[in-house]
């Protein structure tokens, strides 16, 4: 796929770009290696001034940037405008707490002096996902950067004009020359890129085989990564959940950014006693969303952002229905422009059906049935993914088994998964290994220097 603006609720081609040429792309990795010599050496005050301003220009400009977002990857407008204002929290968090997450660490010793430094590696390679165009890069980029880091970002093909927007609001906000920089290039260049003496470690959130990739790649060049990659999560509902509440929360948690999120609940865990009634209640709710134009403001599912996304949805929908799943809602793709899928519920879904052991990349929701916690629990953890859950009960001794015995790198218990700035956020598994946000996020891309003075 070329690098290009395909309008995904029309099928329109806006834009196209040109790919860097090797030339350019040596050109920019000497600029990172030469900024990041400078760069180190500034104070964080001031590194915290120009993410402040980030973050001012993320909010000031949100409905602009929002535009950008639904153009290419096709999420409701109200949406992408809380994701460039969730953007600008992540800067303002780290910019606040950045200089504290990496102070000097005492440590008692036989030395005069010894303690725990924590310096910058220098440019780091971040491949990241269309799925959220800005919040992803921005989650990357304020931590790495306010650490002293230099940034290159190699965007999905199918979100340059968000990429380069990015560039430009660190550029605007104060960053020198080469502190961060959009590369605007294909996949095959990332092991050339990643390779390279002068990156020092790589990031990437998207699916499985490139994440494989990537660390594979790196590994041979014995450099550090972090990876987000898919998920199947949970989301159990015991018999003392608040049903009104779990069905709320249900929808949203199904129908964010359209379906495509790794950390959307995708697998409806229910207990029997209250079945038929979350189901009942979601498919009413599902069929009353409003699907269409995704820059109206009261769209609520705009179009999945490729065609091939679409394709592989529907194809898993159809296999699981030919395996004897019952469809209880939706299940079709919609017959008009565009790359429009309509909320579908699976309900009956046999053993060895595609919904036990892959994602669902979309606006499907997978119900299956279960008689007790045990149960619940053996289900939630029966899959390669392992990035969020979701639990619904009142009950404490459930939920500290819940919370305990879910396999999954973070647990909510009443209420949706979300990444939140002050939280850890990762996964386990096949979700993949290191930890974005929180001060854990800033230590993953830094040097643990041990300092012994005598």
């Amino acid at each position: 796929m070329g690098i290009a603006t395909i309008n995904p609720a029309t099928g329109e081609t806006v834009k196209t770009f040109t790919a860097l040429t090797d030339a350019e792309i040596e050109k920019a990795l000497a600029l990172a290696d030469r900024a990041f010599r400078d760069y180190r050496r500034v104070s964080f005050d001031t590194r915290s001034q120009w993410m402040q301003k980030a973050a001012n220009l993320l909010e000031e400009n949100a409905e602009t940037y929002a535009k950008i977002m639904t153009l290419e990857m096709g999420k409701p407008i109200t949406s992408a405008i809380a994701e460039a204002k969730k953007s600008a929290s992540v800067c303002r968090y780290y910019a606040e707490n950045a200089a504290q997450f990496l102070a000097d660490v005492p440590v008692s010793s036989d030395a005069i002096n010894s303690f725990v430094s924590y310096e910058p590696l220098g440019a780091i390679l971040a491949v990241m996902p269309w799925n959220f165009p800005f919040w992803q890069v921005f989650r990357f980029a304020a931590p790495a950067l306010m650490a002293g880091n230099v940034g290159l970002l190699k965007h999905a093909s199918n979100v340059p004009q968000c990429a380069l927007a990015i560039a430009e609001i660190f550029q605007k906000a104060g960053f020198p020359d080469g502190v961060f920089q959009t590369l605007l290039v294909g996949s095959n260049k990332v092991a050339q890129i990643i390779s390279d003496d002068r990156v020092k470690a790589g990031t990437l959130t998207g699916s499985e085989p490139a994440g494989a990739s990537l660390a594979s790649l790196a590994g041979q060049n014995i450099k550090k990564t972090v990876l987000e990659l898919g998920g199947s999560d949970p989301f159990i509902v015991l018999e003392s959940a608040d049903l009104n509440a779990a069905v709320e929360a249900a929808v949203t948690a199904r129908m964010l950014n359209n379906g495509q999120s790794c950390i959307a609940a995708k697998r409806f865990i229910l207990m029997s006693s209250i079945a038929n009634e979350f189901e009942s209640r979601m498919a009413e709710k599902f069929e009353a969303l409003k699907i269409g134009d995704p820059m109206l403001p009261d769209t609520e599912v705009g179009p999945l952002a490729t065609p091939d996304i679409l394709t592989e949805l529907d194809d898993q929908v159809q296999r699981c229905v030919e395996l004897g799943a019952k469809v209880l809602t939706g299940g079709q793709p919609l017959d008009c422009p565009g790359n429009f899928y309509p909320p579908t519920i699976l309900t009956q879904i046999p053993e060895g059906a595609p919904a036990y052991s892959e994602e669902f990349f979309g606006p499907v929701a997978l119900i299956f049935r279960v008689n007790s916690l045990d149960e619940a629990i053996t289900l939630a953890n029966s899959t390669i993914f392992g990035l969020g859950a979701s639990a619904w009960t009142t009950n404490q001794a459930e939920q500290k088994r819940l919370i305990r015995e879910l396999e999954a790198g973070a647990v909510f218990i009443n209420g949706l998964v979300k990444s939140d700035p002050r939280l850890p956020f990762g996964g386990i598994k096949r979700s993949g290994y290191g930890r974005e946000l929180s001060s854990q996020g800033i230590h993953e891309f830094v040097n643990i220097k041990s300092v012994w003075i005598k």
